[in-house]
């Protein structure tokens, strides 16, 4: 089993998620590739996909949802789970309304979609993000669940055993 992990991440975040998933499955003897989606020239000979991307004013990167959009086909027709990091200092790191993250996700109907709380470095930021995100009601500090994180991992290897089972 060959898996393709995208992280599309501004300051660091998804990314910092994405290797622990990564370093997860590795571990359970699981093939992984780590990609940022505007890297990836082809998804050719991968057995399945994890893809994440931080989440802006309630939706995925360009860069993500371009990735998406590239390889639909592909993905549609492959086990597919996505996870979105962001929304730090809102109750449980849950959106308001979580089909509005990444939309083109319904079309490829993923295995799972979870939402990882983020973390909200303000100096990481430049001045436009960091007054969104005040306005939006983030305060500081590093919400990142990593025990979330392992578990959200081990589901999917589960998943994969059952599968070539």
């Amino acid at each position: 089993m060959k898996i393709l992990l995208t992280s599309s991440s501004r300051h660091g975040s998804t990314d910092e998620v994405a290797a622990v998933i990564a370093q997860r499955l590795r571990e359970a003897a699981v093939e992984v590739d780590q990609a940022h989606p505007e890297d990836v020239e082809s998804v050719e000979g991968y057995d399945a996909f994890i893809m994440g991307s931080a989440v802006y004013m309630t939706k995925w990167t360009n860069e993500a949802v371009d990735f998406t959009r590239r390889f639909r086909t592909t993905l549609a027709a492959k086990p597919v789970w996505a996870f979105s990091v962001g929304l730090s200092g809102v109750a449980d790191g849950q959106a308001a309304d979580p089909l509005r993250i990444g939309p083109v996700l319904l079309a490829l109907e993923p295995e799972d979609h979870i939402c990882f709380a983020g973390r909200f470095a303000p100096d990481r930021l430049n001045l436009r993000e960091r007054s969104i995100a005040r306005l939006g009601g983030a305060s500081e500090g590093d919400y990142r669940d990593w025990d979330q994180v392992t578990q959200w991992a081990d589901a999917i290897i589960t998943s994969l055993h059952d599968t070539t089972a």
